[in-house]
């Protein structure tokens, strides 16, 4: 028994209280536990697509005006000249051959993104190309231009200053180009004219397709819609697609599921896979690649050739001779016997392969030939795509 001021503590006291503590201790550690998958995981948002929500590609034709002669040249059969002609036509102008010699007038062609569910009078960005020879599209303003989509109806209209990021100065002897000023934005550039038509509201049935197909990952969504909704709702019928049927709860209430369902937690799986970009030497491995025991060395032959020119002229006060230059050859041979052989045991994690590989002192070029000859031996445990 320990007595501590007016208060007595019991030995069963003691032991209550090392139990509170370890508990307390122990809810910590799951916790941390908890919050280290949930940060590992991903929300079902990044992952998926929800048929229907889409975008939609549109595109049109027309003109950019008020270019300080850096415009297209206006020669004869040539589709700018022809669009300018036909422009002042509809407005009443009847212009003539020789009054069309203008370099302030470019062809462009224009392209916007049609957001989901963009609703008439809402505004768009769209990008400005130049179609012809214009040198620059700085300083020009887009005349009233249709966009359309690929079923050939006018989705918006766009108008307005192009702003440019790039620009181009020329001298006799020398030519500055920054960025490419061929090329413009209009923020808010276009008018939505047209809507796409898609109902939420009453859906019975809601497809998720995966940006990344994977059967695992599918059936990781299916189970977690399930635990959510407590019921068989979710299945998945193929690595991109899972169906969920929507709960009573939910009828005509769509827009509350898929808010619930994309702020749910997965983990997706991965496929043991090499990317190798062999144009710039790139190599990217996923967390899952493998390799079985092997024997890995590696070698060079390095040829340096050196020429270099000397002057060999007559001494002083000679009476013979003439300076001429002497080439000098220097041929310098590297066979690389310092590189050892190196062993790399199976079942290594990527990072130890990549230390493996780094300690032989190769570079990305090489590794890429060592990575290709080891899955050609069967000991890379992983699909190699080649970009």
């Amino acid at each position: 028994m320990i007595v501590t001021g007016n208060t007595t503590v019991t030995p069963s006291m003691k032991k209550a209280f090392l139990q509170a503590v370890s508990t307390a201790l122990l809810s910590l550690f799951l916790a941390a536990a908890v919050l280290g998958t949930a940060n590992a995981s991903s929300r079902i948002k990044d992952i998926v697509q929800f048929e229907g929500v889409r975008e939609n590609m549109l595109v049109g034709y027309g003109l950019v005006v008020g270019l300080n002669g850096t415009g297209d040249t206006l020669v004869d059969g040539q589709f700018t000249k022809q669009s300018l002609k036909a422009m002042l036509n509809r407005l009443g102008v009847k212009p003539t051959d020789a009054g069309l010699d203008s370099k302030n007038v470019a062809a462009v062609m224009v392209t916007a993104v049609l957001p989901p569910f963009a609703r008439q009078g809402s505004r768009i960005d769209v990008t400005v190309s130049a179609l012809g020879d214009a040198k620059s599209l700085l300083g020009g303003t887009l005349l009233v231009t249709p966009v359309l989509g690929a079923d050939g109806e006018v989705y918006a209209v766009a108008q307005g200053q192009l702003a440019v990021g790039g620009f181009a100065a020329s001298g006799a002897a020398e030519t500055v180009v920054k960025g490419v000023p061929t090329s413009a934005r209009i923020a808010s550039g276009a008018i939505v004219e047209r809507e796409v038509g898609f109902e939420m509201a009453n859906m019975e049935s809601v497809t998720l397709s995966l940006r990344n197909p994977d059967f695992t990952t599918a059936r990781r969504i299916a189970q977690a819609i399930n635990a959510f909704l407590g019921t068989a709702a979710a299945r998945p019928s193929d690595p991109t697609t899972v169906h969920v049927e929507v709960p009573d709860s939910y009828r005509g209430n769509v827009v509350n599921l898929l808010t619930d369902i994309e702020q749910l937690r997965v983990e997706p799986d991965q496929l043991a896979r090499v990317i190798i970009d062999e144009q710039s030497g790139i190599i990217v491995m996923g967390e899952n690649v493998r390799i079985s025991t092997i024997a890995i060395a590696q070698g060079s032959l390095t040829i340096r050739i050196t020429e270099t020119e000397q002057v060999s002229q007559p001494g002083p006060f000679a009476n013979v001779g003439a300076t001429t230059t002497v080439p000098r050859t220097e041929i310098e041979v590297t066979e690389g016997e310092e590189r050892r052989l190196g062993v790399v045991n199976a079942g290594v994690t990527i990072q130890e392969l990549v230390n493996g590989l780094n300690s032989l002192g190769i570079g990305p070029r090489d590794m890429i030939t060592i990575l290709q000859a080891v899955k050609a031996a069967g000991a890379l445990q992983a699909e190699i795509v080649v970009m």
